[in-house]
C-alpha cells in the first residue's frame, strides 16, 4: 500500500484546515451523534414510559380480572355448599335415612373455611358487604332452620314435614339464591369494564409506543448508515489490520480516514507497524553480521590455532621414536583429538554461517547443503546471480530450516528445492512426508521462517495435507 510523505501529509492538512466545511464535518460529526444520541434516549425513552404504563395497567388490569375470576369461583362454590345443605337436608326429610345427610354434613364442615375465602374474595367494600349478608344468611339457614329440622326429622316430630316448615326453607333459599344473582351479576359487570378498558389502554399504549419506536427506528438506521462509513468500516479494517499484525504481517497498512479519531489511529497503527518491521529487519540483519562475524573468527582464530597445535604435535610424534611407546600413545591420541576439534569446531563454523555462502552465494551454499543432507535432497535453481548479503543469508537460513524440518519431523524419503530469481526470490521446499502440518501443529522451526522472511516483506505459504507431504514457498522482495 502506498504511503503518502511527510511534507505532502501537511499540505493537505493545512488544506483541509483551511476548508470551513472540513472542519464542521469534523466538529459536524460529534455534534450529531451528541444530538442523535440525545434524541434517541428521549424517544426511547417516552416510548419505554409509555410501554411501562401500559405494561402497570395491563398488570392491574389482569390482577383485577384474576381477581373478580377468584370472586366468581368463590361465590359458586358458596352456592353450591347451600344446594348441598339443601339437598342433603329435603333427602333425609322425605327418607328418613342417614346417608343422605352425608352432604349435609360436608357441606357445614366447609362452611366457616368457605364463608371466609367468600368474604375476603370480595372486590369491593359493596361486594364485601353483599358477601357477608350472604354469609349470614347461609349461616342463619344452618343453624336457624337446618339444623332443627334435622333433629325433628330424627325425633319423629311430624312437624318437621309440614307445609310450614317447607315453605320457610324454600324462601331462604330462594332468598339466598337472588342474593348470589345480584352478587355474580355485579362481579361480571365489573369483569366485563374492567376488560373493555384494558383494551382501550392497550391499543392507545400500543399506537404510541409504535409511533415512538418507528421514529427511534429511522433515526438508529440513519444515524447507523452514517456511523457504518465513517466508523465502524474504518474500525473494521484498523482490527483486521490489526490481527495480521498479530499473525506476524509487519508489512501491513491502514488506509487513512476522513474521521480525525480514526485517521490519527490508523497513522498510528501505520508508523507502530513500520517501526516493528525495521526494527526486525535491523535486528535480522545485526543477527546475520553477528552469524558471520563468529563464523569468521573461529576460523581464522580457533580453527587456525588448532590447526597450528596440530601441526606442532605431529613434528613432535616426527622427533619421538617408536621405542617410546608412552609418549607416541600419547601423541597420537593427542593428535587424534585436535582433528576431532578441528572437526567439530568446523562444523559448528559451518552451521553458524556457512563459508561457502559468503564466497560463492547462495546456489552454492544450498547445494552443499543438500549434498551434506541425510536424505537425498535434488536442487533445482534459476538463480544465476548474486543478491544482496543480507538477503542471502536469510533465503538461506530459511531453507536449511525448512530441510531441517523435513528430516527431523516430515519422515521424508525425498527433499526438492527450488530457487528462481526474478523481482521476487522465490524458495520451495517439498517433501514427500507425512504432512499434517497446520497452525496449531507448527512448531516454533516454521514460526522462525515466518518470521525471516516477514523481516524482508517476505510471505511464507505452507501446504501440508495429512499423508500427501509439505510444501514451504517462501517469496521475498529484492531491493533495487
Amino acid at each position: 500500500m502506498a504511503r503518502q510523505s511527510a511534507p505532502a501529509l501537511s499540505i493537505e492538512r493545512r488544506i483541509m484546515r483551511a476548508r470551513p466545511g472540513y472542519v464542521g464535518s469534523r466538529l459536524g460529526l460529534t455534534n450529531l451523534t451528541i444530538a442523535a444520541s440525545g434524541l434517541l434516549a428521549l424517544l426511547i425513552g417516552v416510548a419505554f414510559a409509555v410501554l411501562l404504563w401500559a405494561i402497570a395497567d395491563a398488570n392491574r388490569s389482569a390482577s383485577a380480572r384474576q381477581a373478580s375470576r377468584t370472586a366468581l369461583v368463590e361465590a359458586g362454590s358458596m352456592e353450591q355448599l347451600v344446594l348441598d345443605l339443601e339437598t342433603g337436608q329435603r333427602g333425609f326429610v322425605l327418607t328418613k335415612r342417614e346417608e343422605f345427610l352425608q352432604p349435609w354434613q360436608a357441606a357445614r364442615e366447609q362452611f366457616p373455611a368457605e364463608a371466609r375465602r367468600f368474604t375476603e374474595t370480595a372486590t369491593s367494600p359493596e361486594q364485601r358487604r353483599t358477601a357477608g349478608q350472604i354469609t349470614q344468611g347461609v349461616d342463619s339457614l344452618i343453624k336457624d332452620y337446618s339444623i332443627p329440622l334435622v333433629e325433628a326429622v330424627r325425633r319423629g316430630d311430624p312437624a318437621a314435614s309440614g307445609l310450614a316448615t317447607t315453605a320457610e326453607g324454600k324462601r331462604r333459599v330462594d332468598a339466598l339464591r337472588a342474593q348470589f344473582g345480584r352478587y355474580t351479576a355485579d362481579e361480571r359487570a365489573k369483569l366485563a369494564a374492567r376488560e373493555d378498558t384494558a383494551g382501550a389502554n392497550g391499543r392507545r399504549a400500543v399506537i404510541a409506543a409504535g409511533v415512538g419506536l418507528a421514529a427511534s427506528t429511522a433515526l438508529v438506521a440513519a444515524f447507523t448508515v452514517l456511523q457504518h462509513r465513517a466508523v465502524v468500516r474504518p474500525v473494521r479494517a484498523a482490527a483486521a489490520a490489526a490481527g495480521r499484525l498479530a499473525d506476524g504481517d509487519l508489512g501491513v497498512r491502514i488506509t487513512p480516514s476522513n474521521v480525525a479519531e480514526i485517521g490519527a489511529l490508523g497513522t498510528s497503527f501505520n508508523t507502530m507497524a513500520a517501526s516493528l518491521q525495521n526494527t526486525r529487519k535491523r535486528i535480522m540483519e545485526s543477527v546475520e553480521a553477528v552469524h558471520r562475524r563468529t563464523a569468521r573468527d573461529l576460523h581464522d582464530g580457533a580453527q587456525q590455532r588448532l590447526v597450528s597445535l596440530m601441526i606442532g604435535l605431529r613434528l613432535a610424534r616426527e622427533l619421538i621414536s617408536d621405542a617410546e611407546s608412552s609418549a607416541t600413545e600419547l601423541l597420537d591420541q593427542s593428535i587424534a583429538d585436535a582433528q576431532a576439534a578441528i572437526d567439530e569446531l568446523r562444523e559448528l563454523a559451518f552451521g553458524i554461517y556457512p563459508p561457502v555462502l559468503t564466497v560463492k552465494g547462495l546456489v552454492a551454499a544450498v547445494k552443499d547443503l543438500a549434498y551434506r543432507c541425510p536424505i537425498p535432497a535434488v536442487v533445482d535453481s534459476k538463480c544465476d546471480q548474486r543478491i544482496p548479503s543480507a538477503v542471502e543469508s536469510n533465503a538461506y537460513f530459511v531453507v536449511a530450516e525448512a530441510v531441517t524440518n523435513a528430516v527431523k519431523h516430515a519422515q521424508a524419503s525425498r527433499i526438492d528445492i527450488s530457487l528462481e530469481l526474478g523481482e521476487i526470490l522465490r524458495i520451495r521446499v517439498v517433501d514427500d512426508g507425512i504432512g499434517g502440518v497446520g497452525e496449531t501443529t507448527a512448531g516454533s522451526g516454521l514460526t522462525g521462517l515466518a518470521d525471516r522472511v516477514a523481516a524482508f516483506e517476505g510471505t511464507l505459504t505452507i501446504e501440508s495435507p495429512p499423508g500427501g507431504g509439505t510444501s514451504i514457498l517462501a517469496q521475498i522482495p529484492i531491493p533495487a
